[in-house]
């Protein structure tokens, strides 16, 4: 009788320790997804506050200010609900406006333009890491919030089941060949 006792402690102590460690895995989980949401919040506003001041220095042709300032504009002040449509079509202005490369080259021979061309370079390239480090920590979570342990205990507790940030992410060519 003693020995069984014994036993049966020992197993529950086992799976305990085993839904415990599961349980503070998943916890790093959406900890990390936290911080790769902040990383990608950080990229796409900056990729947005470079195209904006570029749109406003008077480098680009008026048309060419407008459709990217308006598309920088809304990828800034758009709602959570609304942010990835928002930022797609400030990569498809990207894309319009430096689908000619001359139009890059107009921007790099302006006063400042170098600079302002490596730092959207630099957030255009930054864009698509970010989501991607973001999508992959959210696979991990997903899967691991899919197992019948982590539903029938429900160690996931209150947090919100993780979303993939899904975007248009593709950079204007032109600004890509220069970088590599």
């Amino acid at each position: 009788m003693t020995a069984t006792l014994i036993w049966t402690l020992a197993v529950l102590l086992a799976i305990g320790l085993y839904l415990s460690w599961t349980a503070g895995r998943l916890d790093r989980l959406h900890a990390r997804i936290d911080a790769a949401r902040a990383a990608l919040d950080a990229q796409l506003l900056r990729r947005a506050s470079v195209a904006q001041e570029l749109a406003t220095s008077k480098v680009l042709d008026p048309a060419a200010s407008i459709v990217l300032y308006e598309a920088a504009h809304a990828a800034r002040q758009a709602e959570e609900e609304q942010r990835e449509v928002a930022e797609s079509e400030l990569s498809q202005a990207l894309r319009a406006v430096f689908a000619d490369a001359q139009q890059l080259e107009g921007v790099r021979s302006a006063p400042g333009g170098e600079a302002a061309a490596r730092e959207l370079t630099e957030a255009v390239r930054r864009v698509p890491m970010a989501r991607r480090f973001h999508n992959d920590a959210v696979g991990a979570a997903r899967r691991l919030r899919e197992h019948r342990k982590v539903r029938w205990f429900r160690l996931a507790g209150h947090a919100p089941f993780p979303l993939a940030f899904e975007m248009d992410d593709e950079g204007p060519a032109a600004l890509l060949d220069r970088a590599t």
